[in-house]
């Protein structure tokens, strides 16, 4: 059975998938690293969630930033081409899987994929784990020049969708908004991490940054991810009545960031997406998948409880 219209299955940990193939991730560009080095293992990850059901690949350029590759010596001209490389790969892995015979990849009644250019949040570059607080401490001017440059890369790559993820605070959020309104490109999603089931992680109550989302255009979905699986079904209805929009969720797979080493710890259960993915959907959910710490066995198993 395809997955219905309104619904997108998305991918799983891009970072965790690489991590699982050997590459070391203790570094500042996260999974950017990999992108720089071996760009050949960015598609074929991108290419195992395609096989296991992802509707929706999401690119490897949420830790890429012209102010992350500048620190690290990486001239301005090599991390523009990261960027756009990011969607490129992406592209290819689709590209190559749509065009393959049905019958060799079993997606018979699937829809064509989709790719999605990751951007990712302040505290990403900032790589302290400040995405899952949003104590930035800087000015909106700081955060528009961070993610305005990035944003027209990653828009004139080619994606169909930009996920503008793991946004921790309001004042992210609304600058974002801003650029987005100012600016032509694909539709995009906003997704939030969240610190319980009414507040983002800054503590700005759920409500009052969805509903300012309701009216830009360009953000056709709002939600969370990297956030407890526990959380998503108290979180979802909230921000549909907030936005009015459709919900995007795809959660880590619980446990907690250590900024230091750039692992995470084991919670005492591991939680089954798939049994909670039914509920998401029939709260609202359009957009779900997997975050840090979810696999290509993930998103097949959660494509299945779905499409049941």
């Amino acid at each position: 059975m395809g997955v219905p219209e309104d619904l997108l299955i998305l991918d799983g940990g891009l970072a965790t998938e690489l991590e699982a193939a050997g590459f070391d991730l203790n570094h500042a560009l996260w999974s950017g690293r990999v992108l720089l080095e071996e760009p050949g293992a960015v598609e074929a990850a991108h290419r195992r969630f395609l096989e296991a059901g992802a509707d929706c690949v999401i690119s490897a350029s949420y830790q890429v930033s012209f102010e992350g590759c500048r620190r690290l010596g990486i001239r301005e001209a090599e991390a523009r081409r990261a960027l756009e490389r990011s969607v490129k790969l992406a592209r290819a892995a689709r590209d190559r899987f749509h065009v393959e015979p049905a019958s060799r990849r079993g997606r018979r009644g699937r829809r064509r994929p989709l790719v999605a250019a990751s951007v990712g949040p302040y505290g990403a570059y900032l790589a302290d784990g400040s995405e899952y607080r949003g104590d930035y401490g800087v000015d909106d001017a700081v955060l528009e020049a961070f993610h305005d440059r990035r944003l027209d890369v990653l828009t004139r790559a080619g994606p169909d969708l930009l996920a503008v993820e793991t946004i921790p605070s309001a004042q992210e959020a609304r600058v974002l908004r801003r650029l987005l309104d100012r600016r032509d490109g694909p539709p995009a999603w906003m997704s939030f991490t969240c610190r319980d089931e009414r507040h983002l992680s800054d503590g700005t109550p759920l409500e009052e940054i969805a509903a300012e989302l309701a009216g830009c255009d360009r953000v056709r979905w709002v939600g969370v991810n990297c956030t407890p699986p526990r959380l998503i079904a108290p979180l979802i209805p909230r921000f549909a009545a907030a936005s009015g929009k459709p919900v995007v969720a795809y959660p880590n797979g619980d446990g907690v960031w250590d900024p230091v080493t750039k692992t995470w710890a084991e919670p005492d259960e591991q939680p089954d997406l798939a049994d909670l993915a039914p509920e998401w959907r029939r709260l609202g959910a359009a957009l779900i998948g997997g975050c840090c710490r979810t696999r290509p066995h993930d998103i097949r198993r959660l494509r299945t409880a779905l499409t049941a």
